[in-house]
């Protein structure tokens, strides 16, 4: 007896693509400024309003200093589910990114993630995104990194969804 009522579809992808790793970019806003989320039936793309007035926070990155991973947790006796984690380092030590970052961690938030490829992915759709791990470091070496680090993660039932490009400008506000 079949458990589901899945479609296997199948593509192929044995040709080289180009496909870029790490993230460019990293929008935050409090759970609580998103109103909702939907799921377009048929592009199957996510489009979150927000509450008037509100909007996501932009945090631009280097290249190389961020990711996105996501992780199949899953067991005979219970429903599986992913872990969703953003890692992502903010350079040079400094009071007014100390003090973002204590915000950060504190809230409960819901974030988008612009890959290396420019594709934007949500991440609280069904549970809020917090803070789970976070360290500062000043190096060793001159050349070492002097950076925050935080690591933002979520539990959801499926992976993240792509996010309506189109639909997100104009939801956060941009950095200079």
């Amino acid at each position: 007896m079949a458990c589901n009522s899945y479609t296997l579809g199948g593509w192929n992808d044995a040709c080289k693509q180009s496909s870029f790793g790490g993230i460019k970019r990293v929008f935050i806003a409090l759970i609580d400024d998103v109103e909702s989320t939907s799921v377009d039936s048929s592009s199957n793309l996510l489009t979150p309003t927000m509450v008037t007035g509100k909007k996501f926070k932009e945090y631009k990155l280097l290249k190389s200093t961020g990711s996105l991973t996501s992780t199949l947790n899953t067991s005979e006796t219970s429903a599986s589910y992913f872990t969703n984690e953003v890692t992502i380092q903010f350079m040079k030590m400094e009071t007014g990114k100390r003090i973002e970052i204590m915000a950060i961690m504190m809230s409960s938030c819901a974030v988008v993630v612009e890959d290396g490829n420019g594709k934007l992915w949500y991440l609280g759709k069904d549970n809020y995104v917090e803070c789970t791990a976070g360290s500062a470091q000043t190096g060793t070496a001159v050349a070492d990194s002097n950076h925050y680090e935080l690591t933002l993660t979520d539990t959801s039932a499926e992976l993240p969804y792509e996010v309506d490009a189109d639909a997100f400008h104009g939801l956060y506000d941009p950095v200079a």
